[in-house]
């Protein structure tokens, strides 16, 4: 099978690819000639890649068969990205690959909404982001009569080699340099922190499993398990303190809730259970090997 995976340099897209070549699948990437390769560098002799901004997205669609499309890429507007560029990322340029995926009557693509609603220092395009993504559903239900679509709702992921700009990269940062003090809401809002390796097998049992999805499929993919955010911060606290001596001062409630802020999170991941998947790594052992992967 050879799959075109967007977002190959992301931190989603990267451990899918590591995956997907271990386990011999032919990949091929869609990148910008100015795209920091440094999750993948180590893997990108092994690909076969075009850089987007030099080439037409229809090039990979003739060069090869492709059996399916792994969409990743995402703009949440960091780097004071524009609207019209959230948007043409996130709506105009996932239609046009869908579009082009269909006329060369690829088999499934599987798109990705990623939920980030922790990300206090994104927040302000939030609206921005979701509205984008929600038009791009649309258009996959749409298209779904003439291509199998698989829509990857998922949870908040985290793990190595994420950006700093993640709220669980950024707190452990923190933690890690030993800040005077952090400010930070009460924190009983409740997420589902689901560890990086635990997504990219649910991608990998969706490939596995997608001749027998309908034409159009939407799952949840978490835990199922919800935890405080201020629990979650403790527990980060906890395991740093067995390495290193830390202060710092954790102020919670020092921030005000955001308005519209999501106290409990709906999802229902049962049917992707029903599948056969269930996460392997505990939250605990996912904060281990966030840390290890930070002192390093």
């Amino acid at each position: 099978m050879t799959i075109l995976l967007t977002g190959a340099t992301g931190f989603l897209g990267s451990h899918l690819l590591h995956r997907l070549l271990e386990l011999k699948y032919e990949v091929v990437i869609l990148k910008r000639s100015t795209s920091n390769i440094w999750r993948i560098d180590s893997v990108l002799s092994k690909v076969k890649s075009y850089d987007i901004d030099k080439v037409a997205i229809e090039k990979p669609f003739e060069d090869q068969k492709i059996d399916a499309v792994i969409h990743t890429v995402t703009n949440y507007g960091r780097n004071n990205s524009s609207i019209s560029n959230i948007v043409d990322t996130n709506l105009m340029f996932s239609l046009k690959l869908l579009e082009t995926a269909t006329f060369f009557n690829t088999d499934t693509f599987f798109n990705t909404d990623t939920f980030f609603n922790t990300d206090t220092l994104l927040y302000k395009y939030l609206n921005h982001y979701s509205l984008s993504k929600k038009q791009f559903v649309e258009w996959l239900k749409y298209f779904s009569d003439r291509i199998k679509v698989v829509n990857l709702k998922l949870e908040h992921m985290y793990g190595p080699k994420d950006d700093n700009t993640k709220f669980v990269t950024w707190i452990t940062n923190q933690m890690l340099q030993n800040v005077e003090s952090v400010d930070l809401t009460e924190g009983i809002q409740k997420r589902d922190f689901i560890y990086i390796d635990d997504v990219v097998d649910v991608y990998l049992l969706m490939l596995e499993k997608s001749k027998i999805f309908q034409a159009f499929s939407e799952f949840d993919v978490g835990t199922g398990d919800q935890i405080e955010l201020k629990e979650f911060i403790l527990k980060i606290y906890k395991e740093i303190s067995k390495i290193k001596p830390i202060s710092t001062k954790l102020n919670f409630g020092a921030k005000a809730y955001r308005e519209g802020e999501f106290m409990e999170i709906e999802e229902d991941v049962k049917p992707l259970f029903d599948l056969g998947w269930k996460p392997k790594i505990s939250i605990e052992d996912g904060i281990k090997l966030i840390i290890k992967e930070a002192i390093q």
